[in-house]
């Protein structure tokens, strides 16, 4: 996949492509089906590059700091990921105000035609754009049979949990890591959430149970609600290695603030290996890929409780991760 990060440099092999905008936080079902139905009508057209046009930061971080939602995918991640959905380009603006500031009929005409000239343009049924979000998928749509480009509207992907169907989208998603509810995002997102941050060195109060965890200084992303958690680790020597890592190694993880110790504690996000780690994790990048929620966070009376309660945990695990 071909990474551009200035739109005057876009190549010539570009023009003509499938391109579907949007800001792919989470990688998603639905963004997944969107860029299947890229790939569909890419080979309508013969030798068509499929391409995505993301946004860094999110929109609304520019528009609306205030409101700016905390991300599911930093951009190196984002990259994998839509490189592992065989996306041929990815095009990063990174500068969006402008863009944001026009007219959906000037975002076609000075931006669109001008400076990508898709043959066709993919977008899910909610798609926005122009300013204030004025245009929708089917103004787009309108706007392309004028000028001279395809637009496929794709249907929203759903989930159902016993509740109904629901539409798939990041919001959702969020909402969903925000009350712990690990495993229905992990649906959603067709993959385990994955939380990366760096090993830092901590208490060492893991190790005197006997239960040794790895302490995690987070990356600029949502954090799950407090908790156990079932999950497995991957481990590498960079955040952009630690993008494409999969080593599933079964592991505990807690979130919480070590109530049974010390009152007010800043967060702490630990992870325990099951099978143990013969290496020093220290200043490595772990990612942490949460599967199921176990329990909340609570106080124990003594050490002992505490343990017995990690062992259970552990056990746990163990059931939700098959091993």
């Amino acid at each position: 996949m071909v990474i551009v990060e200035k739109l005057e440099n876009i190549p010539a092999d570009v023009k003509g492509c499938c391109l579907t905008i949007g800001n792919f936080d989470g990688v998603h079902l639905g963004h997944e089906k969107i860029i299947a139905s890229a790939h569909q009508a890419a080979k309508r057209f013969g030798k068509c590059p499929v391409a995505v046009m993301t946004f860094e930061p999110h929109p609304v971080a520019i528009l609306h700091p205030e409101k700016a939602p905390q991300v599911l995918t930093p951009l190196p991640l984002k990259q994998a990921l839509l490189e592992k959905a065989g996306v041929d380009y990815l095009l990063v603006v990174r500068d969006s105000y402008n863009l944001l500031s026009l007219s959906p009929e000037s975002f076609v005409d000075d931006f669109l035609v001008k400076t990508i000239a898709p043959r066709a343009v993919v977008e899910g049924e909610d798609f926005h754009f122009g300013y204030g979000r004025s245009g929708n998928a089917q103004v787009l749509a309108s706007l392309g049979k004028e000028r001279g480009f395809d637009v496929f509207i794709v249907d929203d992907a759903e989930i159902d949990f016993g509740t109904g169907p629901t539409k798939v989208s990041s919001t959702l998603i969020r909402l969903m890591l925000q009350s712990g509810n690990a495993a229905q995002a992990a649906v959603a997102l067709g993959r385990g959430y994955r939380l990366m941050g760096r090993v830092v060195k901590g208490r060492g109060k893991g190790t005197e149970l006997g239960f040794p965890t790895a302490n995690i200084e987070p990356h600029d992303q949502i954090i799950p609600a407090e908790g156990v958690y079932a999950g497995f680790v991957s481990v590498a020597d960079s955040v952009e290695k630690l993008c494409i890592a999969r080593q599933d190694i079964p592991a505990v993880f807690s979130l919480g603030r070590a109530k049974t110790f010390i009152c007010d504690h800043p967060l702490l996000i630990e992870a325990h290996l099951l099978a143990g780690c013969g290496e020093n994790l220290y200043d490595k990048f772990l990612a942490l890929d949460f599967i199921d929620f176990i329990r909340g966070q609570r106080r124990f009376g003594t050490e002992e409780k505490l343990k017995e309660q990690i062992k259970k945990d552990c056990q746990k695990a163990k059931q939700i991760l098959n091993v």
